[in-house]
């Protein structure tokens, strides 16, 4: 019985130490592993005005060669002797042929280009300095045959920046961000002409009896685009809920959002949002838009490729719904939030933000096809 005793308070005595030691390691792991990226520790927060200023004259030249359609401009920009500098400078060059060839099918030519930027915080890293910041850029456009009336959009985009300097001169080494018009860098040619001439002959459209619910729901789109709301928001999402870029994307979130907070639809055990996270219908495209349509909410107005639904577009309103089919699948999810002098319709969306941006830019790809969706309020 003593040797029972002895060696069990041995056991005992031994466990306890054992534990003491792994909760002060993980303690102590704790403490000196690094926070999150948008948490910088007081050390990484340090951006000098010399790098502010670098990115907001890369920002303005690079804005300045989309209007003028300078390709040459750009290109000193980078750190063209590393392959990561030579990709960043080879997206930007299809970004600004994309513009181009989307103005020249739309009919219009843009204005001014201009971009708020609001760094959030830098690392110094050997002869590397990485930026991490926020671009709130707003793009303003007129129609070939009404010059004087100015329509704009916003679009945010969330930058990770490395600057090298080279010859006394701040290059971009790699450029990371979630580029808006990706899906069309590879735009086949579309028939521009026949487009162009019925877009160009729209007229403006008259929203004045849309329904509260449908006011309030694009009021709730317009405050909280994050990145591409105006700045007097602080370019934040919603807090009340969690942000799903992360895992792949927020747009079905924000839409069912628009859709709970603005247009005031109830919430259901199929659609629905909680402290436990959100159901499947509400933070995925693909099921969003299949819960909208089986379960009444909505009714689908047109489905196709661009060619086939630019039409009926003209039909839909704000409250409304676009959603952006790939291969099959339904990745990306827009709400209609207004239309532009010509009645063309106009949309906001979360990943990337967009807030009141022409509803195929960005998504006028051949391989694209669009459900345009009317939700009944």
């Amino acid at each position: 019985m003593f040797v029972f005793i002895t060696i069990k308070k041995w056991t005992l005595i031994c466990f306890t130490c054992l534990m003491a030691v792994c909760i002060f390691f993980i303690l102590c792991l704790y403490k000196f592993m690094p926070g999150p990226p948008d948490k910088p520790e007081a050390s990484t927060t340090f951006v000098n005005e010399e790098i502010s200023q670098v990115i907001q004259k890369i920002f303005e030249i690079r804005n300045r060669a989309i209007l003028e359609g300078d390709l040459d401009a750009v290109k000193p920009l980078y750190n063209l002797s590393t392959k990561y500098g030579t990709w960043a400078y080879e997206h930007e060059v299809k970004k600004t042929k994309y513009l181009h060839k989307w103005s020249d099918k739309q009919g219009v030519k843009f204005k001014d280009i201009h971009s708020t930027l609001v760094i959030r915080y830098g690392k110094e890293k050997g002869s590397v300095f990485s930026v991490n910041f926020i671009a709130s850029t707003e793009y303003k456009y007129a129609y070939e045959n009404e010059p004087d009336t100015v329509n704009s959009f916003r679009i945010g985009t969330y930058h990770i920046v490395d600057l090298i300097q080279k010859d006394g001169q701040w290059l971009i080494a790699k450029e990371w961000y979630t580029d808006p018009f990706a899906d069309s860098l590879s735009l086949d040619d579309i028939k521009s002409q026949e487009i162009k001439t019925y877009i160009l002959s729209g007229k403006p459209r008259d929203f004045s009896g849309l329904s509260e619910r449908r006011i309030q729901a694009v009021e709730y789109a317009d405050r909280y685009c994050g990145a591409a709301s105006e700045e007097k928001y602080g370019f934040k999402y919603n807090e009340k809920y969690r942000d799903y870029n992360p895992q792949g994307g927020d747009c079905a979130n924000f839409a069912s959002q628009i859709l709970y907070e603005g247009g005031k639809f109830k919430k259901t055990h199929t659609w629905n949002y909680d402290s436990g996270g959100a159901s499947k219908a509400w933070v995925n495209a693909h099921a969003f838009n299949s819960y909208m349509l089986n379960s009444g909410r909505a009714s689908r107005i047109a489905y196709g490729s661009y060619n086939q639904v630019y039409k009926a577009s003209y039909k839909l309103q704000p409250g409304d719904y676009i959603a952006y089919e790939k291969k099959g699948k339904i990745t990306h999810i827009s709400v209609v939030t207004g239309a532009d002098s010509k009645g063309y319709t106009l949309v906001s969306c979360h990943n990337t933000d967009r807030n009141r941006v022409p509803w195929d830019l960005g998504w006028s790809d051949k391989g694209i096809k669009f459900w345009l969706v009317h939700v009944n309020y």
